[in-house]
């Protein structure tokens, strides 16, 4: 038989008491993770400038070409495909590969916090997170781990958010790079490997 997780009290929980209690410190962690969720986006939208410069076209263009693409992780394998047959310096391509790379450390962390059930205390504090993806152990699958919401690891996501932030200027700075490397007279992509 599935065994549920206890009920909530959800008299105690709204309980206006209990509800002002824990009001200031649920709030605070609902805006990290707003926060942390809205720089994420702010990077990922950023990757349009990066596909338009690729692709040689404009931005309604390459906004349409990323949101047809439903995955974040489609759009920057197009990025990355787009990337080795346009970008002749090596530097460059390097360069957008580590931006890639950082992007992707913090999805991890931003899907952590998008694809997970909160458990609230009696007084309507979040306590913990308990991840909603499956995995696989010993032969069986179970939900994902459950985490606590605790001091160091709100300091884990305050710390992805600076990072994200620097990120998005990273970005920005690189773009420039990327569109004077395209715009060269004799930049006209990586010649075709020679059959024979």
């Amino acid at each position: 038989m599935s065994r549920l997780p206890p009920k909530p009290d959800f008299a105690a929980i709204e309980a206006e008491a209990a509800a002002h209690q824990s009001a200031s410190r649920r709030t605070f962690i609902l805006a990290v993770i707003g926060n942390l969720v809205y720089s994420w986006s702010n990077n990922e939208s950023m990757f349009i400038y990066v596909l338009m410069l690729l692709m040689k076209t404009d931005e309604a263009s390459a906004t349409v070409v990323f949101a047809t693409l439903n995955t974040t992780r489609a759009r920057l394998d197009l990025v990355e495909r787009l990337a080795k047959i346009k970008i002749e310096d090596r530097t460059i391509e390097k360069e957008l590969e580590r931006l890639v790379a950082k992007f992707n450390d913090y999805t991890r962390i931003r899907n952590e916090f998008n694809h997970c059930m909160y458990t609230v205390d009696e007084h309507g504090e979040i306590t913990h997170t308990h991840s909603i993806r499956l995995q696989s152990g010993r032969g069986r699958l179970q939900l994902g781990v459950v985490r606590k919401l605790d001091e160091p690891r709100l300091k884990e996501m305050l710390d992805a958010i600076r990072n994200l932030t620097q990120l998005n200027r990273d970005i920005w700075d690189f773009l420039p790079r990327l569109q004077a490397h395209l715009e060269r007279p004799d930049s006209g992509g990586k010649p075709a490997p020679q059959e024979g």
